[in-house]
C-alpha cells in the first residue's frame, strides 16, 4: 500500500527514510512503514504488525530470503532472472537483478539508502550469491527526487562489472556500468520467446534496445531489421549477434539508427512489407496526464505497422506504461486496425516474466503488456 503526501491527515513529518506506525482516522492501525520526507509517495507499507526499528533489519532479511526461494522455485531454465521486485517482493524501493554471476541493485527510496539498511540487503545479498560481484546502478533523477546525495553507480561486492548471460538459449553481453536502467530487459524474456514462436519471413524491430525481439527473431525468420536511436546499443546488439551467430542458425539481422516514428513512416510510404514486426517503446506515459499523449503515440505506431503486414502477418506490440492500461491498450489496437483497414485476431496477450510478480491491491506492479496477434486480411 502506497499513501501519498496529500493524504497524510494531519500532514504528518517524520525523519527521513525512517520506519512510522500507521493507523487511519478512527485509530484503527494499519501497520509499519517506510517513510519518505521528500517523495509524493510519502508512505510505503512493509508489515501490517507494528514493529520496532530494531526489528526492521531481520524483516528485511526474512522478505530477502523469501524473494530468492520463489525465484529459485520458478526460474529453473535461466542464469538471468530479477530477484527483487521492491513491493511485489513486500521489499519497497529495492530490486535487484541477476545477470548470471553480476547482480544489478537499485535502491530507489530514503530508507533503502540508510547506511544500515543498505548494509543489511548487501550482507543478505553475499549470503545468497557468495560467487557473484554485485553493482548499484543510480538513477540520478530517483536520487534527486527522493532528496538523496548525488553518487555515481559502482561496484560494491565483487570484482566483475561484466559477464554473459543467457535469454532463452540466446545470449548476450551484460555491462552492469553501461546500458539502460538494470541492464537487459528482464521483464520482456518470456514473450521474447513467445513472438520467436510465431515470427516468419522478413521481421521489423523498433525500439530494438541491445536486441532483445531482434535476437530471438532471427532464429526462424529469413531476416530482420532492428531499429534503434541509440547508436551505442546497437553496438551492442551487433555484438550480441556475433556471440550467437558462431552457436545458432541465425537469419541476416541489419541494425538501423533511426527514430523509430520517421522510420515507419518513410517506410509505409515506400510500400515496404514484413511478415513480422515488433513494437517494444519505451514508456509514453510517466504521468496519467500523458495517458492521451501515449496513446496517440501508440495509435500512431500500431496503425503504420498493421498497414505494413502482410497477409498472416503477425504483430507483437508492447507497452510498459503502467498509466495505460490493459483495456486502454487493447481499445488504441482495435481502433488502429479498424483505421488500417485490417482484420486483426489476438493470439496471446500476455504480461511481464514470472520474475516480476503482481501483487494483488497494488497496480503499479501490472505495468507490462503484449499483445501478439495476425492479421488476417
Amino acid at each position: 500500500m502506497w499513501v501519498y503526501r496529500s493524504d497524510l491527515v494531519p500532514p504528518a513529518e517524520a525523519p527521513a527514510g525512517s520506519l512510522v506506525h500507521v493507523r487511519d482516522e478512527r485509530g484503527r492501525r494499519l501497520g509499519s512503514a517506510l517513510y519518505s520526507s521528500a517523495s509524493q509517495i510519502a508512505i510505503r507499507l512493509l508489515t501490517g504488525d507494528e514493529i520496532s526499528e530494531t526489528q526492521l533489519p531481520s524483516l528485511l532479511r526474512e522478505r530477502i530470503t523469501a524473494a530468492v526461494r520463489f525465484r529459485r522455485q520458478v526460474m529453473l531454465d535461466t542464469d538471468s532472472y530479477r530477484v527483487m521486485f521492491s513491493e511485489a517482493d513486500l521489499l519497497p524501493g529495492l530490486i535487484l537483478d541477476k545477470y548470471n554471476d553480476v547482480l544489478s541493485m537499485q535502491a530507489l527510496t530514503q530508507a533503502i539508502d540508510r547506511q544500515d539498511l543498505r548494509q543489511t540487503v548487501l550482507d543478505a545479498i553475499a549470503e545468497h550469491f557468495p560467487e557473484a560481484s554485485v553493482i548499484e546502478r543510480v538513477d540520478a533523477h530517483i536520487r534527486e527526487l527522493e532528496q538523496l546525495p548525488p553518487r555515481e553507480s559502482q561496484l560494491v561486492l565483487g570484482e566483475r562489472s561484466s559477464t554473459l548471460f543467457a535469454m532463452n538459449g540466446v545470449r548476450f553481453y551484460f555491462d552492469g556500468l553501461g546500458g539502460q536502467k538494470t541492464g537487459a530487459f528482464l521483464d520482456q524474456r518470456e514473450n521474447y520467446a513467445a513472438a520467436a514462436r510465431y515470427a516468419h519471413g522478413d521481421a521489423l524491430d523498433c525500439f530494438t534496445y541491445q536486441g532483445g525481439f531482434a535476437l530471438h527473431l532471427a532464429r526462424t525468420c529469413a531476416t530482420v531489421a532492428a531499429v534503434d536511436s541509440s547508436r551505442p546499443a546497437l553496438e551492442v546488439g551487433e555484438q550480441n549477434e556475433q556471440l550467437n551467430r558462431a552457436a545458432h542458425r541465425c537469419g541476416e539481422i541489419e541494425w538501423i539508427e533511426a527514430n523509430a516514428f520517421d522510420l515507419l513512416k518513410d517506410y509505409a510510404t515506400a510500400g515496404r512489407q514484413y511478415d513480422t514486426i515488433v513494437l517494444d517503446p519505451p514508456a509514453f506515459a510517466k504521468t496519467k496526464r500523458a495517458v492521451p499523449t501515449a496513446l496517440r503515440g501508440y495509435k500512431e505506431l500500431n496503425l503504420r505497422a498493421l498497414k505494413m503486414l502482410r497477409s498472416d502477418g503477425i504483430l507483437v506490440t508492447c507497452s510498459c506504461s503502467f498509466h495505460v492500461g490493459e483495456e486502454e491498450f487493447l481499445a488504441m489496437l482495435g481502433s488502429a486496425a479498424a483505421d488500417a483497414g485490417r482484420r486483426v485476431r489476438i493470439l496471446e496477450n500476455r504480461g511481464q516474466s514470472l520474475d516480476h510478480p503482481i501483487l494483488l491491491n497494488v497496480p503499479e506492479t501490472a505495468y507490462l503488456k503484449c499483445v501478439i496477434c495476425q492479421v488476417l486480411a
